[in-house]
């Protein structure tokens, strides 16, 4: 079998599904990348041997010998980048968010519909153990019909990752609410079998909006901009993004469309970095503690009782295949998308749930910054969702 050729646009970040993806005479090979930065042009370079790197993303996506595309780029890209790949005929693994409008989102599965061309999107939670492990225990019945659920993500290095670069300004992002919480939402979704249908949601810049020391427009980010071990508390951060507009604490209410109500909680200036999800049915709930390989999941529903630590049943988190990004989830993303874009079929992830995330987030956001005003989500066109939920028949 031939190696399926990927240009990637964007080598920054998430430059590590690129190489994730690179298995010369393994079935994938980085063949062209585009970026604007000359460093991270460079970086491309010495990681795809013999491949083609060049400033202008149209050289990839027009390139005849590139089979795939990966799209890594900022998120208020995504559209723009994703239509014209899927236009040109590729396959196309679009990081998420999907984007950060509900219109682009709707405009990218109607683009991919009508070309016909494979579009799938890097919700890659929906392969992580801690999760899997969660649905599999729903799945079983253990806790009975989902009927509410709760999500805390306490996001330690916030101020590294979301306030030193474009993510802290909101016409890149809409909001950390749908940049961060896409993950979640989507997971939240999944575990709970459908869609927000209306969100109310409150939320502040408390601790990052008052810190002073930001660097000058247009100067990059310094090399030490992310430390494990520094960096605390927040108010020894340096070197800030010159803009901050989004907010650093969100608070949102869900009412979903089969009737399960939810919660998620984010903030980004706690000590402690994971995510916990509570989940609760009718005949028990679960809860995990700690989300990498190792964790626990565990489950209270044989018994009432007061508080009591000693779970009915305890689940722990297998170890992943690998440990490359996101507790393994990374790799078994990249394996799936580089099957699907090969020979398509049925995904764990879907550009119908992505496009929920982002709709929940935005009008999440909207509701925020509208003193907590309720709103509801719009639907997708039935058309698409029936696309997708078919499979994306390639037509061409």
């Amino acid at each position: 079998m031939n190696d399926l050729r990927l240009g990637v646009l964007g080598y920054g970040m998430r430059g590590n599904l690129a190489r994730t993806a690179h298995r010369p005479g393994a079935g994938a090979c980085v063949t062209a990348v585009a970026d604007p930065d000359e460093r991270s042009r460079g970086q491309a370079a010495k990681a795809f041997h013999g491949a083609s790197v060049t400033a202008d993303h149209r050289a990839v996506v027009e390139d005849p010998d590139v089979d795939a595309v990966l799209v890594l780029t900022p998120d208020h890209t995504h559209a723009d980048l994703t239509c014209q790949a899927l236009a040109a005929g590729k396959a196309v693994f679009v990081e998420k968010p999907l984007d950060i409008t509900v219109e682009r989102c709707d405009e990218i599965l109607r683009t991919a519909r009508d070309t016909g061309s494979r579009l799938y999107v890097g919700h890659n939670m929906r392969h992580m153990p801690v999760i899997r492990l969660m649905r599999d225990i729903i799945a079983r019945g253990d806790i009975g019909t989902v009927k509410t659920v709760w999500v805390r993500h306490f996001v330690g290095y916030g101020g590294d990752f979301y306030f030193k670069d474009w993510h802290a300004e909101s016409r890149y992002t809409t909001s950390l609410l749908l940049q961060k919480a896409a993950h979640d939402i989507d997971v939240l979704h999944w575990l709970a079998g459908g869609w927000t249908a209306r969100v109310q949601a409150l939320g502040d810049l408390m601790v990052y909006g008052d810190l002073p020391h930001r660097r000058a427009p247009g100067a990059p980010k310094t090399d030490d901009w992310y430390t494990a071990d520094g960096h605390w508390p927040p108010a020894t951060q340096r070197d800030l993004n010159p803009v901050i507009d989004v907010e650093d604490v969100s608070l949102v209410n869900m009412r979903l469309d089969n009737g399960v109500l939810a919660a998620y909680q984010q903030c980004h200036f706690t000590p402690d970095y994971w995510r916990n999800y509570t989940v609760i049915g009718d005949a028990g709930r679960l809860e995990n503690a700690g989300d990498g390989p190792g964790a626990e999941v565990r489950v209270w529903n044989a018994r009432r009782s007061g508080h009591r630590a000693d779970a009915d049943a305890v689940h722990r988190v297998p170890e992943a295949a690998s440990d490359a990004g996101h507790g393994g989830a990374d790799p078994l993303l990249v394996d799936e998308f580089l099957r699907f874009a090969r020979h398509g079929g049925r995904t764990d992830t879907s550009p119908v749930a992505a496009r929920m995330a982002v709709a929940a987030g935005v009008l999440a956001t909207e509701s925020l910054r509208d003193g907590g005003t309720p709103r509801d989500v719009p639907p997708l066109d039935p058309e698409l969702a029936r696309y997708f939920a078919e499979g994306q028949p390639a037509r061409h």
